[in-house]
């Protein structure tokens, strides 16, 4: 039989056509193993583990049959409790599989301490911007008499003088005197307007 007879025989259809019934059973059954394999459809809400402690995100992810990564812990803030979660990764509410891993950041226990930057005679606007890169906070302005204007004169804590060096916490709130711009003088060649000259007695003759 030529081949341009073979090919338009019903044997030839025959084949084809059981071909493909082979390829769409074998794809069917591929599908389902592919879906049973990677749990397709049955996801997880990921919980908000925000302020739990790592011994209560073990045991609320173990339920879910989800687990955790304990990433780092981060600088200290004061609206969450002390070795709580801070941040985690996926967010809440967000769909994954079983067994997928939770990334966790932890609260430290405090805030850690940090120097006193040299701000003496640089202007405030100068001095904000160091102070909020090492982690603290501009507190009250008190302006006295000095030629410098807005220019930085003392560092305060708390009413207490600070030096360069000297470690406070970070998130302190760091009281400035600065310079008003103006200055007072006295003329000490003027002599006192109160004063009452005194006259030395003469002897009598």
């Amino acid at each position: 039989m030529s081949l341009r007879k073979y090919l338009t025989s019903r044997v030839f259809f025959l084949q084809v056509l059981g071909a493909a019934a082979i390829i769409a059973v074998l794809g069917y059954l591929f599908m389902h193993w592919l879906t049973f394999t990677t749990d397709h459809g049955h996801e997880i809400a990921v919980p908000n583990l925000a302020r739990l402690t790592e011994e209560q995100v073990e045991q609320k992810l173990d339920e879910l049959d989800l687990d955790y990564v304990l990433l780092d812990s981060v600088d200290y803030r004061s609206e969450y409790p002390k070795f709580s979660v801070v941040e985690q990764d996926p967010l809440p509410g967000t769909k994954v599989k079983v067994g997928r891993k939770i990334y966790i950041k932890i609260n430290s226990s405090g805030f850690s301490s940090v120097k006193i930057p040299d701000l003496i005679e640089k202007t405030y606007r100068e001095a904000v911007p160091t102070l909020k890169a090492l982690g603290l906070e501009p507190g009250t302005i008190t302006y006295i008499p000095n030629l410098g204007k807005d220019m930085v004169l003392e560092m305060r804590l708390k009413g207490r003088n600070l030096k360069v060096g000297d470690r406070v916490l970070k998130a302190s709130k760091i009281d400035l005197v600065l310079g008003d711009g103006k200055a007072s003088y006295v003329d000490d060649s003027q002599a006192d307007s109160t004063a009452v000259p005194v006259e030395t007695p003469q002897d009598e003759q």
